[in-house]
């Protein structure tokens, strides 16, 4: 590759869905963290082509509605740019999973090519374009801890130095779950807003309100929670984003690292990811 840019896992340490809004998306309160595990995104050559590869590749094509190639047309549109492009996405994350997936593969689309095109945008301005494509791409664009509001677009940087190198276990049972589908089934009632202050603290005072409509979907989410739960260390254990991928945060990275061979030997059909927070 000439050169090329992480989409890191975005997780929701908390999610709170408070209304349904009139333009049809819903309110709400989250605190976005991000991990060191992602795809990949890079330029290969001149193009314009995206070639797509990697463990959960295989169910994605590259169509006029994949958000990388959106991603390539919107910053073209709004840069000028002319000089073609060839793009290779490495699916290293599940796909319909919870963390990110598309929006942050946009994302670092349009990181990438702001490099490689030597724009030299800010992140704002990035963020900006991102959030035209999809709710969670401005957040991912920034890829650091933050506290959203609105539709997941409104954004505030959060104090991360506590958060930095936390290590993190991410486990997936293998299935796909439909965001829509998933908010459709959320109990349309407002739990309360998020806490203020620390984070870890806001963070475990808060909850995931998709999780109850998500497992509803999908039962084995709940084996997946209780699971993470039984582990020695495991401190927040949620689901994020609309699942299925749920998380656990641990003290230090040996006893995440043994909770994820004790996943990995029980159900070795399961995508578990030790990993770190950046």
């Amino acid at each position: 590759m000439i050169c090329s840019e992480v989409a890191h896992a975005k997780l929701n340490l908390a999610l709170h869905v408070r209304h349904r809004r009139a333009d049809g998306y819903h309110e709400l309160e989250t605190i976005f963290a991000f991990a060191e595990v992602g795809d990949i995104v890079g330029v290969v050559d001149a193009g314009p082509t995206l070639e797509i590869e990697g463990p959960f590749g295989s169910g994605l094509t590259a169509n006029p509605d994949n958000l990388v190639l959106r991603a390539v047309i919107a910053l073209r549109r709004e840069s000028g740019a002319t000089v073609p492009v060839s793009l290779k996405l490495q699916k290293n994350l599940p796909v319909a999973s919870g963390i990110g997936g598309g929006s942050a593969d946009a994302a670092a689309t349009l990181r990438l090519l702001n490099r490689h095109w030597q724009l030299h945008w800010p992140l704002a301005r990035l963020a900006a374009l991102g959030g035209e494509l999809g709710a969670d791409v401005a957040a991912c664009v920034w890829n650091c801890t933050q506290y959203g509001a609105g539709k997941g677009d409104v954004l505030r940087q959060l104090p991360a130095a506590d958060l930095a190198g936390q290590p993190v276990l991410l486990a997936n049972p293998g299935v796909a779950v439909s965001t829509a589908e998933v908010f459709r089934a959320w109990d349309r009632v407002d739990h309360g807003p998020l806490t203020q202050g620390d984070v870890l603290v806001a963070a475990r005072a808060g909850r995931n309100d998709l999780e109850r409509s998500a497992t509803s979907l999908q039962p084995v989410i709940s084996e997946v929670l209780a699971m993470l739960s039984a582990q020695a260390g495991a401190g927040l254990v949620r689901m994020s984003g609309s699942g299925a991928t749920c998380f656990a945060l641990f003290p230090d990275q040996a006893s995440c690292e043994a909770a994820a061979a004790a996943l990995g030997a029980v159900r070795p059909g399961w995508w578990v990811m030790p990993t770190r927070l950046v």
